[in-house]
């Protein structure tokens, strides 16, 4: 049983497609242009990273080096603005401001992996500037760093579990006592980790006990969606965008974004 919406950002009807870094089969991952086609094929919720330049601004990337993706190079945090502005992913892409999505997509729901603890305090005050908190969805693998976001942000900010809670999570579906963090409003987990299912049965139905949705990442195979869709999940995030679509298309769970 799906659990009752906890928070503004769940609030969809059925399971939620996310497009992970916009898509980034596509080879453009976290550009403005791949967010836009995100859209264009009727998504609302995506998903990105956000790091801080040496001089204070929130980037949409992933990795904290420009090297991998772009033709630029070197750390992000160490450089200002002005150059990493100058980089472009697969050579054609400018990297986004986090604020310029905001502002250009303003009917888009942003899953924001904080990447960096530098990120933590821009990020909180640019979500509150804009007044955004009903579009954003904060998850990290630093279990600490998304309890520092909700200790200053309150219940207005929706968080997932980093890494100790889907542990702890998990061993609580084994029937281990475990601790767990009540402000959650989602579990975004990987569908197996090291060889060890994550998401089954049990892990939906002890997470949806707690008022927790799941949501999986990043699953790019149909046979896998139409799984996990089956076992109850409420989010998939996805590379392939157009996969996940047809699959959801496919068994009438599919909501366009108008």
């Amino acid at each position: 049983m799906t659990p009752a919406i906890r928070h503004p950002y769940l609030d969809h009807p059925g399971p939620i497609a996310f497009a992970h870094r916009g898509g980034a089969a596509d080879g453009l991952e976290n550009t403005l242009l791949q967010f836009r086609r995100a859209v264009a094929a009727g998504y609302r919720y995506i998903e990105t990273d956000v790091h801080t330049t040496a001089d204070g601004r929130l980037v949409a990337f992933h990795d904290a080096t420009l090297d991998r993706v772009s033709d630029g190079g070197g750390r992000i945090a160490d450089l200002p603005w002005a150059e990493v502005s100058q980089a472009r992913v697969a050579g054609k892409e400018p990297i986004p401001l986090f604020e310029e999505l905001l502002e250009t997509l303003p009917e888009v729901r942003w899953n924001v992996d904080l990447k960096a603890e530098s990120s933590l305090m821009p990020f909180l005050e640019l979500v509150e500037r804009t007044n955004a908190w009903d579009r954003i969805c904060v998850g990290s693998f630093s279990e600490a760093r998304v309890v520092r976001a909700q200790r200053l942000a309150g219940p207005r900010l929706a968080t997932s579990y980093g890494t100790r809670g889907v542990l702890n999570l998990r061993l609580r579906s084994w029937g281990v006592p475990a601790a767990l963090r009540r402000s959650a409003v989602a579990a975004q987990v990987p569908e197996a980790q090291s060889g060890i299912q994550v998401v089954d049965h049990r892990f939906v139905r002890t997470a949806h006990a707690r008022g927790l949705q799941v949501h999986v990442w990043t699953v790019n195979e149909a046979e896998h969606m139409h799984r996990l869709l089956d076992l109850g999940v409420d989010g998939i995030m996805t590379d392939h965008i157009d996969t996940l679509r047809k699959v959801m298309e496919d068994r009438g769970v599919w909501v366009p974004h108008p």
